[in-house]
């Protein structure tokens, strides 16, 4: 089942031979030399037996700390520098590792060296957005939206894991829909800005740029359960360990624009009071 998030996309590196098993495929292909398994979601893998390292959930967890604390520490340092340097560093930063990524995401990269080459610049654009925005609400703002982010992943997976919310294909077509609307009306705001003072008004602060800010968060909100559930797939299905760097990249991808959407949401409140 596709994710929602660009990061995942239908396929992952298959062992030895370097083509991609998607989701899909027949149970006539194979996947490391191995016979696909006709029901994705039995147990225990097939591929067990040949011989060979596949992704388990340790090398998923593994590769994603990893990754987070090398943007974490890429913030911190960021963060130390004066508040003009910082900023300096943060459209570069970004402009690279959009690059970065839509390399990865198209080309299916599955390599700890784009993983965390991307999660470093990351780390320094995010340390220097969180910068400007302490300076101008203050220290606090980046306290609340840290906790705010860190609350929403762990209630998700909690509900993922519990069954609250079952992804479903139904759920994953909501949901890349609603990105697709979010990106359309981003999109049309910031034309309008060009014409008119504030655009559409989905970012000027008022309040239905916080009804915006609060759907947003739903969206990537909801699309960390099918990131839950892709990693959870590629492991029934027997991908390689190294895939875990791809699957640690597309939740970085979330979690990223999930705390800058509640840093902006938590600004609107505080310039409101």
């Amino acid at each position: 089942m596709p994710s929602s998030n660009p990061a995942f996309s239908r396929g992952f590196p298959a062992a030895g031979n370097g083509q991609y098993a998607g989701w899909g495929t027949t149970p006539q292909q194979t996947y490391g030399g191995a016979p696909a398994q006709q029901d994705p979601y039995a147990a225990p893998s097939p591929y067990a037996a040949t011989g060979r390292a596949y992704l388990t959930m340790d090398d998923v967890v593994t590769k994603t700390g990893i990754t987070f604390l090398v943007t974490v520490l890429a913030a911190a340092a960021t963060w130390a520098l004066p508040g003009t340097s910082a900023a300096a560093f943060a459209l570069p930063a970004v402009l690279i590792a959009f690059v970065i990524a839509m390399v990865i995401s198209f080309k299916q990269i599955a390599n700890p060296g784009a993983t965390l080459a991307f999660a470093a610049l990351e780390g320094i654009a995010l340390g220097a957005i969180s910068e400007l925005y302490a300076l101008q609400f203050g220290g606090n703002i980046i306290m609340q939206a840290v906790i705010g982010t860190f609350g929403v992943f762990v209630g998700m997976l909690v509900v993922y894991k519990t069954g609250a919310i079952r992804v479903t294909p139904k759920l994953t077509r909501w949901i890349v829909g609603a990105m697709f609307g979010v990106l359309a009306l981003v999109l049309v705001n910031l034309v309008a800005s060009f014409f008119t003072p504030g655009g559409l008004g989905l970012r000027d602060g008022g309040a239905l740029s916080i009804v915006f800010s609060l759907v947003v968060i739903g969206v990537a909100a909801f699309s960390l359960l099918l990131d839950f559930d892709m990693a959870d797939e590629a492991i029934r299905r027997g991908a390689e360990p190294k895939f875990a760097w791809y699957i640690a990249f597309g939740l970085l991808v979330t979690v990223v624009w999930l705390y800058l959407e509640i840093l902006r949401l938590l600004s609107y409140l505080q310039s409101s009071d």
